[in-house]
């Protein structure tokens, strides 16, 4: 029975491998490195963090080592294109000789002792568990809104990654962050014919992001793991609503000229409140301000919200139905285990108890030195 068995290869994932390596853990990484960042982002992607988000628990293959080594500085890689953090990834696994197991986990059971994951290769594997999830399990499509859109007409922001079926064409992006934002510019730049853009709120400022601040409250996870668990709801919210501020009521400044175009259509203040098929097969979609437009396809860019029955994985009889969930999160102790002992939970789902900040890169860290530590101390 190995230790430890590692489902993902993304950031989290290569985290937490990197720091059970350097403990002489035994254990199995599975998953593709960084699959979600290559299938499911755009090329032409920027990030909105800073040089100062990066994979190593121990500090030393960094981001901002990486580009020493290229001999870059972050300004310039600033805004950091995604395929640039995607080479620091593949250049921190062989750092640390990371070799990921390329292979899936179709149904994870509870066993004495420990789990055991069945592989898609047909393996079997028993260890105590990080889930390392990602957001591929829980984009959310909400069903008033896919009711409104005819069958087969529409597709998620990490689904659309590849711009080349839009040339010459129209769509509409139901959003206002900067994912559906930074879409209509990808897409007319990719030669998209005519971008509309319609979410409930008013429209964003273009103003830079500050993530400076999330430091502290990372450290102070580090230092003490349920801080953030500990406080009001009222506090907690204060501090959702921050980080929901940074990212979501703000676009950045370098994006502006690149939406300030004759053929993208902004629409603040409004939703979608139908969509009909035409007899040449595009569609004619209508606002609730009156306005109505034809277009050739619909993006979602309507974010990610946790569910764990979402995770085909999990759903056997002895995972799922004993696993405590709140709202659609696990319910996570202070080093993100669940209450199925020796299962844990990184990314999106320990958001709930652990803080926004910790699904995003910036917490992979403090994550990874948490569970690594607790199994070696409980081994």
């Amino acid at each position: 029975m190995k230790q430890l068995l590692i489902i993902g290869a993304g950031p989290y994932g290569l985290a937490l491998a990197a720091y059970a390596k350097h403990h002489g853990m035994d254990f199995l990484l599975a998953g593709r490195p960084m699959e979600f960042w290559h299938r499911h982002m755009p090329r032409g992607m920027y990030l909105r963090s800073g040089a100062d988000w990066h994979l190593d628990p121990l500090a030393i293959h960094t981001f901002s080592a990486y580009l020493a080594e290229k001999k870059l500085n972050a300004e310039q890689v600033n805004p950091i294109p995604v395929g640039v953090f995607q080479e620091y990834a593949a250049w921190f696994q062989e750092k640390y000789n990371l070799r990921p197991e390329p292979d899936f986990v179709l149904e994870l059971r509870k066993i004495d002792g420990g789990f055991e994951a069945h592989l898609q290769s047909g393996g079997r594997v028993a260890a105590n568990v990080v889930a390392a999830l990602g957001f591929g399990f829980f984009k959310n499509i909400p069903d008033e809104l896919a009711k409104k859109i005819p069958a087969g007409r529409y597709s998620h922001t990490c689904d659309t990654v590849d711009f080349d079926f839009l040339r010459g064409r129209s769509c509409l992006i139901i959003g206002g962050r900067q994912s559906a934002y930074e879409s209509a510019a990808l897409i007319n730049e990719n030669g998209g014919r005519e971008i509309h853009i319609s979410h409930r709120h008013a429209a964003p400022q273009f103003a830079p992001s500050d993530w400076s601040w999330t430091r502290d409250p990372v450290r102070a996870t580090a230092q003490n793991p349920g801080w953030f668990r500990r406080l009001s709801i009222t506090e907690q919210e204060a501090i959702r609503q921050r980080f929901w501020a940074e990212g979501r009521l703000k676009l950045e400044p370098w994006l502006g000229p690149r939406i300030a175009k004759s053929n993208i259509h902004l629409w603040p203040n409004t939703s979608l409140v139908d969509c009909t098929v035409l007899p040449d097969d595009r569609m004619r979609a209508g606002l609730d301000n009156g306005a109505s437009f034809d277009i050739d396809h619909i993006i979602l860019a309507t974010g990610y919200r946790v569910d764990m029955r979402r995770v085909s994985y999990l759903s056997t009889e002895s995972i799922l139905p004993r696993l405590h969930i709140v709202d659609g999160y696990p319910v996570l102790d202070e080093s993100f285990q669940s209450n199925l002992a020796g299962l844990f939970f990184t990314g999106l789902p320990a958001t709930r108890d652990f803080g926004p900040f910790f699904g995003f890169v910036v917490g992979s860290t403090v994550t990874a030195k948490i569970i690594i530590d607790r199994i070696m101390a409980t081994a």
